[in-house]
């Protein structure tokens, strides 16, 4: 597929990585936040968007699930990306000079334990490569960024330190956003159908409403809920299952659900990534 695709940060942040790995042909386009990736797709600037939405190591992404609800877009594609972090300095700096590393809160939380070997204090940054970026133009050996190689490249850093995330199997998860869904693909490892829904004012709603997959045969691989409109009263969750909207199975268990709630809006539908059916492995 030809065209652009946006993402969140600059050049050399790993929604380019991202970008680069899920859609080769395509021309990323990189956006200050989310929510101007977001803009990008529905104005017709790009033709998907590249999402970040959760990690194996820092969870979920903040405030993301507040906006793919309302972002008019659909899910149709997920992408997983190894995140190695890397320290990255000025030309000829040593890690003993660094006392900053600046980074996106999200990594900062990934490598805690290197940071607090090494007496390395937090700068938090709008995202990794754009930390990168203000570090090269500020030239100061005792301020490092942590991003990825890509970045380091880009922005003529060296690396001080490679891959000092606290976990091997450290993974960030990315969805593909498009303005169409496309729910016409079969996917080979299986398809995976997400939507949110808020249940209705009435005494086990949530359990009553989860019961349909269970009975069904349908595995749940993902219940989360967060509050809606600052009021602790209105509760939205998001879900994502195994299958497909038109499976039998499926059909009978948004059947059950229906009964129980007062919104379901279908999210996306699209092929299980390879990468979810490996092994955990050690890198």
């Amino acid at each position: 597929m030809a065209g652009r695709i946006a993402f969140q940060g600059e050049l050399g942040a790993y929604g380019h990585q991202a970008c680069a790995e899920a859609r080769p042909k395509m021309e990323p386009l990189p956006c200050t936040t989310f929510e101007d990736a977001i803009e990008a797709v529905r104005r017709g600037d790009a033709e998907l968007g590249m999402i970040a939405v959760e990690n194996s190591t820092y969870g979920r992404v903040a405030d993301v699930h507040h906006l793919l609800p309302e972002s008019g877009l659909h899910i149709v594609d997920e992408a997983f990306v190894r995140v190695h972090i890397n320290l990255l300095g000025v030309k000829g700096a040593r890690l003993a000079e660094v006392e900053t590393a600046m980074s996106h809160t999200v990594l900062l939380g990934q490598c805690r334990d290197f940071l607090r070997e090494h007496g390395i204090g937090t700068v938090t940054g709008a995202d990794t490569a754009g930390s990168a970026k203000i570090v090269a133009e500020r030239g100061d050996p005792a301020q490092a960024a942590l991003a990825s190689e890509i970045a380091a490249e880009i922005y003529g850093l060296d690396v001080l330190a490679r891959h000092i995330e606290d976990h091997d199997r450290n993974t960030t998860r990315f969805l593909v956003m498009a303005r169409e869904p496309d729910l016409k693909r079969r996917g080979k490892g299986g398809m995976m159908t997400s939507f949110v829904f808020r249940v209705r004012n009435i005494p086990a709603a949530l359990y009553k409403a989860m019961g349909g997959f269970a009975t069904n045969g349908v595995n749940m691989t993902k219940l989360e809920s967060y509050m809606v409109g600052g009021s602790f009263h209105a509760t939205q969750f998001y879900a994502e299952i195994e299958g497909h909207p038109d499976d039998r199975n499926v059909q009978l268990a948004f059947d059950e659900l229906d009964y129980f709630t007062d919104h379901i809006k279908l999210m996306g539908v699209f092929p299980a990534a390879p990468r979810r059916h490996e092994p955990a492995r050690r890198d």
